[in-house]
């Protein structure tokens, strides 16, 4: 704590002070959000590294809440009186006598779920991490004609204070490695792409996978692209591969679970705890308590220790991921799902590691069960309407179920579906559950926090199809 205090050059007297500042017009709660982030990025296109960059950045936020509202304000200057006109600007939202009192902060509990000891790498070191992509990735096939990769770390610490008094600091590593591949055959262009990461530094890619390997399922993945047929359209079997294609659970029915859209009564999920949601064969779980995943965390964005959270549990609904400000308005328990994108970003509920659990069945199994339909490996893009659970998704790597066998690459294929309503059409799960690379950003409201997802291999009967119609001869034989 002492270490993280020294980054902030703060004590307890000055908490209380802004604290004290943030509840001067009333309000039911106040908290402060300290965090110094150290960064460094590098890109390379075309052989050669383009862009490097390392940098700092400090700031602190400040909330008051006041029954559902909100007020937030924040500086990027910690001395004092900048944090003084933060807190009073917040305060704002309240209207009423002073509420502050003061307090001998307590720490609240918190893992160690990773550690923080530095990678000791230079930024040279770092970009021949890239140079080595970009060489294996060439190497791999005279049809690749272009790389992009690049390279992200932070050192992220945080410490969080509150008007109930407690105390929590984290120091959070993230590391990233992305390389994307263009592979040509006259006019036909395609394109692969893979990465990975976690909470840890450099070193994982010295480890746990590779530059090269990144490189070469790049490669890969847009090699197979230049051989494949147009999708076909229409409703059909869909075989989700493992793992990454976890981002569609993540899109389609995690976001519909945040409790923020649910305590408003605007998602598809609202009000139906302890109601059937999805086919018996479906437990949904968030686990921001998993040892150096990307989505982990040992606190949450506002203090509060991360938790396992059963979401959906053989099929039932059980529960919603809870933030502080949702959870004190619906009596429901805390789940540590808290989080915001940096000091400058009010927080909300959302997702860490986003998974659902093995079945029983041999992934090879479950293909050879299907006669005709379309087996996802990997994904790209995708949509989705909270309101209604509608969503939309291409795939990125696809083939073609044909007598129980995986034959013909296509592309173009888009998922389009009900969240809610795919999630009961489940008839198969494998046992077979893998989780992403560390590859996941999520996306709401303006703001970007590290995910992760996983899903076994599952089948979903009767899925639509986006791509081209039949009669326009992509067919099944």
């Amino acid at each position: 704590m002492s270490f993280i205090r020294s980054k902030f050059n703060i004590g307890d007297a000055d908490l209380n002070r802004y604290l004290g500042e943030a509840l001067s017009r009333g309000g039911d709660f106040a908290d402060l959000y300290f965090e110094y982030v150290s960064s460094t990025s590098v890109g390379l296109e075309e052989s050669i590294v383009k862009s490097a960059t390392q940098g700092v950045t400090v700031g602190c936020g400040v909330r008051v809440i006041h029954g559902e509202k909100t007020g937030y304000a924040y500086s990027d200057d910690l001395a004092p009186e900048k944090i003084v006109a933060a807190a009073r600007t917040a305060a704002h939202i309240a209207n009423g006598p002073a509420s502050a009192g003061a307090y001998g902060f307590k720490s609240a509990p918190r893992r160690a779920l990773y550690a923080v000891e530095g990678d000791g790498l230079s930024l040279a070191e770092k970009a021949a991490f890239l140079q080595r992509a970009d060489a294996a990735a060439r190497a791999y096939d005279p049809r690749v004609n272009e790389v992009i990769a690049g390279y992200a770390d932070t050192e992220r610490h945080v410490l969080t204070a509150t008007s109930e008094g407690f105390i929590s600091h984290d120091s959070r590593p993230l590391a990233r490695l992305d390389v994307s591949v263009l592979a040509g055959e006259g006019a036909n262009r395609q394109r692969g792409s893979d990465g990975g990461g976690g909470r840890g530094g450099a070193e994982f890619f010295r480890t746990a996978r590779t530059p090269e390997s990144f490189a070469r399922e790049a490669a890969r993945q847009a090699i197979v692209q230049l051989d494949a047929a147009e999708a076909p359209a229409g409703e059909m079997t869909v075989v989700l591969g493992p793992g990454w294609p976890g981002i569609l659970l993540h899109e389609a029915v995690g976001h519909g679970l945040e409790a923020d859209f649910n305590r408003k009564g605007v998602s598809a999920f609202s009000g139906l705890i302890g109601k059937k949601v999805a086919s018996e064969l479906c437990t949904v779980i968030d686990d921001g308590t998993m040892a150096e995943r990307r989505g982990s965390l040992n606190v949450d964005d506002e203090g509060n220790a991360t938790a396992e959270t059963v979401l959906i549990e053989n099929g039932i609904l059980k529960g919603y991921m809870q933030d502080r400000l949702s959870s004190r308005l619906t009596g429901a328990a805390a789940t540590g799902n808290g989080r915001r994108q940096s000091y400058k970003h009010i927080p909300m509920p959302r997702m860490t590691n986003t998974f659902m659990l093995a079945g029983e069945d041999d992934p090879a199994d479950i293909l050879r069960a299907v006669k005709k339909g379309l087996y996802c490996v990997n994904f790209g893009g995708g949509q989705v309407d909270i309101a209604n659970g509608k969503f939309v998704f291409s795939a990125s790597e696809s083939y073609l179920i044909e007598d129980g066998k995986a034959t013909r690459p296509v592309r173009g294929a888009a998922l389009i579906g009900n969240g809610p309503d795919v999630l009961t059409k489940v008839s198969r799960v494998g046992a077979d559950l893998k989780l992403d690379n560390g590859v996941g950003t999520c996306g709401k409201e303006g703001q970007s926090v590290p995910v992760g997802v996983g899903i076994p291999t599952v089948r979903i009967d009767g899925i639509t199809v986006g791509g081209v119609n039949p009669a326009r001869g992509a067919t099944f034989r």
